[in-house]
């Protein structure tokens, strides 16, 4: 039986990341000091995707002035999270201003225990942390 990651629980260290994003390369270290809300989706250009990247976006300054950043993931390409976001800048005026991790060998989604077992390959789980 393969051996899946759990989700990271209380009083444990976050599994360390380095990803490639929307924003450049990115690692947990990056966010010391700060709040995180690490986010995931499963698909780019899904309506219910595009309505809770446009929710966080929409309350992205709130969550800067509590010393809180954002960081969306997906097994997307950063091109494709590139054409998404201004997708949804060119159709609903709302630029997202946070980075989307490109996790296409799903290693921070199993890092974080985000893929269920048995669940395919091309698919990490919704889940926010």
């Amino acid at each position: 039986m393969e051996n899946l990651a759990t989700f990271p629980r209380l009083n444990e260290a976050a599994p360390a990341f380095n990803a490639k994003t929307t924003h450049g390369d990115r690692t947990l270290a990056d966010y010391k000091g700060k709040w995180l809300i690490l986010f995931s989706h499963p698909a780019d250009f899904t309506p219910v995707c595009t309505t809770e990247f446009i929710g966080f976006q929409k309350h992205a300054e709130t969550f800067r002035g509590m010393n809180c950043e954002l960081l969306g993931l997906s097994i997307d390409s950063l091109y494709s999270h590139l054409a998404w976001t201004q997708n949804i800048q060119e159709k609903f005026g709302v630029e997202i201003s946070f980075p989307i991790i490109e996790d296409i060998k799903m290693d921070v989604a199993r890092a974080y225990g985000m893929v269920h077992p048995g669940a395919a390959d091309t698919q990490a789980v919704r889940a926010t942390f």
